[in-house]
């Protein structure tokens, strides 16, 4: 364990997630008192179940933590106080050298195993992002069973990826039920049901047998091509507050008595950032035309191999395309929990050098050069 004060920019998140950050110190002061927290926690240890846990760019000075080369962790801070954030905390790496024994001990396990934490502690580490739909799903495909309070996915936002899901696979209805996508609409209900829920039983046989899938092979698959299609749906919708949280940034003023020291780091942050988001849009787009170009395959041409070979290769693609999109997403997602709309755009000087410098981070970019700022 290493003393860490990152988190005190973490604090200006407040009670928000993102998909990079999962605030459970947030959802536990919000739902502690629903029979169904206590139920079904995430971890088994209380003292894990108040950390925040966020995907992290591996430094040059934490690589020595690692046996092999690393480039993205899971770090989980543990606050050393749950009512303010800004006193720091202590924080570990998912599999870390002894990280086993940290686990034990920061969670305070006690004569109780600390198998349950790790594992789902390695679960969280295998995905790219903390994206509650993904998360939840992940989870759920290896039988750890979390109260939905973990997880804020709107009922208006599961409808619209329902939607979204059902226009998109019409087509493909068509080709595994051999006609017409008409007259078919309880098939594809049960489809998207189905593909959404992490149900792969026998519902899903008509398109195993059209893709040529076996066993985990076809399991596999489907989480990935559940993993596209939600970040196709969080693409077409974040997108344009991508366009207007970039538009604010590069217009925000800085207040307070170190603003002019800092104005030309702020001013050449702000470009690297921007570009940064357009490096990673032009990535993501590249990656979903491949997939766009395998489905079209599979219900243009009737050419179920295409989009077989795409599925067996997707989770390498996945975990880039979720990294990506979790770092737009982030910076949109905290910009406005920071900056709500109709807010003036000032900001202490201090406190956006913490949120750009956590921007950076995000998008993996080399921190600037910046002198007497005591909390980088």
């Amino acid at each position: 364990m290493q003393t860490d004060r990152s988190i005190r920019s973490l604090s200006l998140l407040g009670g928000a997630s993102t998909s990079r950050v999962l605030n459970l110190v947030a959802i536990g002061a919000r739902h502690d008192k629903k029979p169904d927290y206590a139920k079904r926690p995430l971890f088994q240890s209380s003292v894990l179940n108040r950390s925040i846990v966020l995907k992290h760019r591996v430094r040059s000075d934490e690589t020595y933590l690692f046996p092999g080369a690393k480039t993205v962790a899971t770090k989980i801070i543990v606050p050393f106080e749950v009512t303010d954030l800004r006193m720091g905390g202590h924080s570990f790496l998912v599999d870390q050298r002894g990280f086993r024994d940290t686990v034990s001990e920061i969670g305070n396990h006690g004569d109780a195993s600390a198998e349950h934490d790790i594992d789902v502690l390695r679960l969280i580490n295998a995905i790219p992002s903390l994206d509650p739909f993904l998360l939840r799903e992940h989870l759920r495909a290896h039988d750890i069973d979390v109260a939905e309070c973990y997880f804020d996915i709107s009922p208006a936002d599961r409808l619209k990826m329902y939607e979204f899901t059902a226009e998109t696979i019409q087509r493909l209805i068509a080709l595994a039920m051999g006609g017409t996508s008409s007259g078919h609409e309880e098939d594809t209900a049960k489809l998207v049901s189905a593909l959404l829920s992490n149900e792969v039983n026998e519902r899903l046989e008509p398109l195993r047998v059209t893709l040529m899938m076996e066993g985990e092979d076809f399991n596999e698959g489907i989480f990935s091509w559940r993993g596209f299609l939600y970040y196709k749906w969080s693409m077409t919708n974040f997108w344009p507050e991508v366009a207007s949280v970039l538009k604010e940034l590069r217009s925000i003023k800085l207040a307070g008595p170190l603003a002019g020291e800092y104005a030309s780091w702020t001013v050449s942050s702000k470009k690297r950032i921007i570009e940064a988001v357009r490096e990673a849009g032009i990535e993501v787009g590249n990656t979903l035309k491949i997939y766009d170009d395998a489905y079209a395959n599979l219900v243009e041409h009737r050419e179920p191999k295409a989009f077989r070979d795409f599925l067996l290769g997707a989770p390498r693609m996945f975990l880039k395309l979720g990294d990506r999109l979790g770092a737009m997403s982030h910076l949109t997602s905290f910009w406005r929990y920071r900056f709500p709309p109709e807010r003036a755009l000032r900001v202490d000087a201090e406190e956006l050098v913490a949120i750009f410098q956590d921007f950076e981070s995000s998008f993996g970019l080399q921190p600037l050069p910046l002198q007497n700022v005591a909390f980088v």
